[in-house]
């Protein structure tokens, strides 16, 4: 769980480059910058100056669905680092692929514990519902339901927000009528007791808090879910985490999906977003397999009407 700036070392690309003195970072967002799309920054959800997201949307409306798909990412860093701007080219790619796209920064230890960071993202929800309530979205037909979606920290609050119900409904929410569906990128779900030295006093260790992870709440869960896994991880274990959220969802007769993406670790699976690593396996296209079974495509539902 650190850093984006660890994805950069992990680029093998990135000495051919790294010139001109431009930092890795902004190579990797600038890259990013051929998926052309609308983007508008600084939208501010709360009185904390750091609680603002970033929404993307897609160059023109979609016409494949009644209702555009809207994700909210949640970015990782240990809950103790971060920033929604590193994330630029995770939002020009969900947008890219014809979604609506929220990146919204959340509070990071010290300033804040558990659940602080949970309570900064219902919040930023609320706020995004309203935002595309306005008129100037109309065009753009959002959906009413949005998909979490987390890089490992952040997968664990896309998780938590899409699993409890109780984060969304303290924001004045319906949990039912604003969740329909989780994406987990190697995630973190099951993490007691914690061996992180950075992460134990986000959650007091060893006095951990109850019902605070994602596994305590598969047995009420009616999300489905998207589970991505690295092929190797020594940050998360996969095992720990989640094959053991995918069983206890499965097991509880929830609609699961566990894939791995070839080629990537811990790292690399959320940098598979950027065009920098085509050559690694493909994050976007079990995204969009995935969000596809969320929202029946009107060609399908005209070719099933034409068949009666």
């Amino acid at each position: 769980m650190k850093s984006l700036r660890l994805v950069l070392r992990a680029f093998k690309v990135l000495p051919l480059v790294l010139l001109g003195g431009c930092s890795a970072l902004q190579v990797v967002n600038s890259v990013s910058k051929i998926y052309t799309v609308d983007v508008k920054e600084n939208i501010a959800f709360g009185e904390d100056p750091k609680l603002k997201y970033d929404l993307y949307l897609p160059d023109t409306a979609s016409e494949e669905f009644d209702a555009t798909p809207v994700i909210v990412f949640f970015y990782g860093g240990s809950w103790n680092r971060g920033d929604k701007s590193e994330y630029e080219f995770v939002g020009r790619r969900l947008a890219s692929m014809g979604y609506i796209a929220a990146i919204p920064n959340y509070r990071l230890y010290p300033e804040v514990k558990y659940p602080a960071f949970l309570e900064d993202g219902a919040l930023s929800i609320a706020h995004l519902k309203k935002e595309l309530a306005k008129p100037e979205y109309k065009n753009r037909k959002p959906a009413q339901q949005f998909i979490m979606m987390g890089h490992s920290a952040g997968a664990y609050n896309a998780a938590m927000l899409a699993l409890d119900p109780r984060w969304l409904e303290s924001s004045g929410l319906t949990h039912q009528t604003s969740i329909q569906g989780f994406i987990g990128l190697a995630g973190a779900y099951n993490i007691y007791p914690i061996n992180d030295v950075e992460v134990r006093p986000v959650f007091d260790h060893p006095n951990y808090p109850p019902k605070s992870q994602p596994i305590d709440y598969t047995a009420k869960a009616s999300v489905p879910s998207l589970i991505l896994t690295p092929e190797t991880d020594t940050l998360v274990s996969i095992e720990r985490n989640s094959e053991a959220l995918h069983t206890a969802l499965k097991s509880a007769g929830n609609q699961t999906i566990l894939q791995t993406i070839e080629g990537t670790d811990h790292v690399t699976i959320v940098g598979t977003l950027s065009p920098l690593l085509f050559f690694k396996g493909s994050t976007s296209k079990p995204i969009e397999k995935f969000v596809r079974t969320l929202h029946k495509p009107a060609t399908d539902r005209t070719a099933t009407a034409s068949e009666r």
